[in-house]
């Protein structure tokens, strides 16, 4: 039995599919089953309710023998600890309690490297994976780089002021990777009952790219100029309270921004197998996501 949580988020709802097309049994964990198609409620097993919920998860992890645990990020916890940790410490006591074999969760990059600590968001997903790891479980933590999916967050931008704006330099460069990779490597994890043990499984696309170097493949793909802009940290924050985050939360953005334009994306010693694990350039992704994405918006 494989668990999915977070079925119907970005990354957890190419996972289900991918896991689906397998041949072991799938059950969801999924707050709104309407959310899902009637295809899926037709081939998985549905638990209703939060995978925070202590009653929901053991009813969830029963007789489970895999989990892909995906954190719903609340923009307006109280801390970042409590986002990440506060909010996994329920499910680790019972993958713990329900004997759960192996788990897979999507986590950062980044640890090891001197900014691992002040990292904001990052070193609340490096404290969630200790606590899963501490339980017991076989467990791989999907170290996942920057995601270019994130750039679909300012697809109005892109096609209105031709700009994409964050608070990194336009020339650093780090590793990014397409979602889609990351589903397609949890599901082969998933869907694998040989492996034991725990580590961390580095995710970083095919290239580093800089901000600059991606409005770049942008513009070429769009067929329109589109130049980045760095905004200073505290304008960021600014903005991510404007947005509705919590003074706290905002903060761990920043500190996660600020790390990364330190390094905290490239301290993993990219080898040919990154390519072959996340195969997807950022150009392809253009291709395939965000230009149609930009020509609906």
């Amino acid at each position: 039995m494989i668990v999915i949580t977070a079925p119907t988020g970005q990354i957890g709802g190419q996972v289900l599919a991918n896991v689906l097309g397998g041949d072991q049994p799938v059950r969801v964990i999924v707050r709104d089953p309407a959310k899902l198609s009637a295809d899926v409620r037709d081939r998985a097993e549905v638990v209703q309710g939060s995978h925070g919920d202590p009653e929901v998860l053991a009813r969830g992890f029963d007789g489970a023998d895999a989990v892909f645990w995906l954190l719903p990020t609340d923009p307006r916890a109280a801390s970042p600890e409590d986002a990440y940790v506060g909010f996994t410490r329920p499910a680790a006591e019972a993958m713990r309690d329900r004997g759960v074999k192996r788990v897979v969760d999507v986590s950062s990059v980044g640890r090891g490297t001197p900014y691992a600590g002040r990292a904001g968001h990052v070193t609340a997903s490096l404290a969630m994976d200790d606590l899963i790891a501490g339980t017991g479980v076989a467990f791989r933590a999907l170290a996942a780089a920057p995601f270019m999916d994130n750039v679909l967050r300012q697809v109005r931008v892109i096609k209105g002021q031709g700009m994409l704006f964050d608070a990194v330099s336009p020339g650093r460069r780090m590793p990014t990777v397409a979602t889609r990779d990351i589903a397609a490597v949890a599901a082969r994890l998933l869907l694998d009952t040989s492996w034991t043990g725990s580590e961390e499984v580095p995710l970083l696309g095919p290239e580093d790219l800089s901000y600059d170097d991606m409005t770049a493949v942008i513009s070429e793909v769009l067929g329109t100029s589109v130049k980045y802009q760095q905004v200073p940290a505290q304008s960021f924050k600014d903005q991510l309270i404007g947005f509705g985050m919590s003074d706290a939360m905002a903060q761990s953005a920043m500190d996660m921004a600020i790390a990364m334009d330190d390094g905290l994306a490239n301290g993993v010693t990219r080898t040919p197998r990154h390519a072959i694990d996340t195969p997807t350039t950022f150009r392809q992704w253009c291709e395939d996501v965000l230009k149609p994405a930009v020509q609906a918006a």
